[in-house]
């Protein structure tokens, strides 16, 4: 179903929300992931987003994902599968009195070019204030196209987003 596209001035809690629920992942599920980051626009400061947390989990593999989700369901995380992205495992967090997506986590084994994917394009955002104004605009053109379905929206900024996130892998090589 989707869902509609409301991007909101940068919020310096969702880096506290986003610390919140690693914390809450480890503890719930110490074994399954390596590393957790915040990743996505809700990680760069000073950039418009949608109000939703995107988590980036490395495991060792995906068997340690899927040992792992009955404890994030049990946190609130709804179990997606793959969704679309082979080798993923993807959950998300709906919030429990609003019914509005509060987060995402994206579960990839190590070593998946995912991971450098994100990484990348969130470290390139950070570092390059220009970058992320280019990517504010096309986002608010995506938005202002496809205000009622995030999954249009998504689709619309891809080219994009896929451009600077492989040349922001290709300068880390």
């Amino acid at each position: 179903m989707p869902r509609p596209v409301a991007l909101a001035p940068h919020d310096p809690q969702w880096a506290v929300r986003a610390a919140a629920l690693i914390a809450d992942l480890r503890a719930a599920a110490p074994d399954a992931f390596t590393a957790l980051h915040h990743i996505g626009s809700t990680a760069v400061p000073g950039l418009a987003a949608k109000p939703v947390i995107d988590l980036l989990g490395e495991a060792g593999s995906l068997a340690a994902i899927e040992a792992a989700r009955p404890a994030l369901e049990g946190l609130g995380w709804r179990w997606r599968g793959e969704n679309g992205v082979a080798g993923r495992r993807y959950f998300t967090m709906d919030d429990p009195q609003t019914g509005a997506r509060a987060a995402h986590l994206h579960g990839h084994a190590a070593g998946d070019p995912m991971i450098a994917w994100h990484l990348a394009f969130r470290d390139r955002l950070r570092a390059e204030p220009g970058t992320a104004e280019a990517y504010a605009r096309e986002k608010a053109r995506c938005a202002a196209l496809h205000p009622g379905d995030s999954g249009a929206y998504a689709a619309c900024k891809k080219a994009w987003t896929d451009r600077v996130a492989e040349e922001a892998v290709g300068r880390r090589a």
